[in-house]
């Protein structure tokens, strides 16, 4: 679809205005959303194991420009399952998953699982469970390095269609991912490309229960009904970078949604939990 060069020119400052500088006074910056035609890879699987959820009627309004208050970067895409559209700010600017990026690890290594026709133990199935629920680190990295360590990156990124995320060798939660990077891994998951016929419906469950400190962001200000079908998984870590590295991710009913935030260590874990919930509401077509 072409757009005025004026268009252009203002959706180039406003993207910009999201990406402040950390050390910049606060700012007003709005992302105004860029909409894609289908988003499926011609070379991702058909996902015949699970189908994707029905949608529930227009919850987002996806078309609005979102603005918010906040020093540092901020992103978001929304997936638009019923129409195979996305819609999200620019510029795609990556940032660290942290522990957003367990839902993977225990999707890849279930739907692997499967696949070597293997029956996970009752233990690992409880510290999958408390990965997911309680984002317990500990036995996190075991799983990445069986799943193969980076290279389940790189097969996440193929199978997903993700375009700018970037692993890291020895480590999962340094993975670079942007904003509609997430939304497209949530659909992955949604869809049960991720998990694999036989592990989605364990795997979304155990994402719908995450609960702790690890409960915020989009789950916060959808409603009631609506908070009890969507799974979620988010990450939070503040870097050696002086950096706070934020993530939230959300699988619904015939959406999915992905915020990405980075900002000064000094503002607090809090702050980005704002912006994610912040974003959400502004998304949300009553607010």
């Amino acid at each position: 679809m072409r757009r005025p060069l004026a268009a252009f020119v203002l959706l180039a400052v406003l993207a910009a205005a999201g990406c402040s500088a950390s050390d910049k006074p606060e700012a007003s910056s709005s992302h105004l959303p860029v909409a894609g035609a289908s988003d499926t890879p011609a070379e991702a699987p058909s996902a015949s194991a699970a189908p994707s959820p029905a949608p529930s009627g227009p919850l987002f309004t996806p078309t609005q420009p979102v603005s918010v208050t906040v020093k540092g970067f901020w992103s978001w895409a929304y997936y638009d399952l019923k129409e195979d559209k996305l819609y999200g700010s620019t510029p795609y600017t990556t940032s660290d998953t942290a522990s957003m990026a367990k839902a993977w690890v225990a999707a890849d290594w279930l739907r692997r699982q499967a696949e070597a026709k293997k029956q996970p133990s009752s233990t690992a199935l409880n510290e999958l469970s408390r990965m997911i629920r309680d984002s317990e680190t500990e036995n996190t990295f075991k799983y990445h390095v069986e799943n193969g360590n980076l290279n389940s990156i790189k097969r996440m990124i193929s199978l997903c269609g993700l375009t700018e995320t970037k692993g890291t060798q020895n480590s999962w939660s340094l993975t670079q991912m942007s904003a509609r990077d997430v939304a497209r891994l949530a659909k992955c998951i949604g869809d049960g490309r991720a998990a694999g016929p036989k592990w989605t419906d364990w795997l979304l469950n155990e994402m719908r229960n995450v609960r702790g400190p690890g409960r915020f962001g989009p789950i916060e200000v959808l409603p009631a009904d609506v908070q009890k079908t969507t799974a979620i998984k988010n990450g939070w870590l503040a870097r050696d970078d002086g950096q706070w590295h934020i993530a939230c991710m959300a699988v619904g009913d015939g959406w999915t949604l992905g915020i990405m935030a980075h900002y000064p260590s000094s503002l607090g874990k809090d702050y980005g939990v704002k912006t994610c919930r912040e974003v959400t509401k502004q998304l949300l077509t009553q607010h």
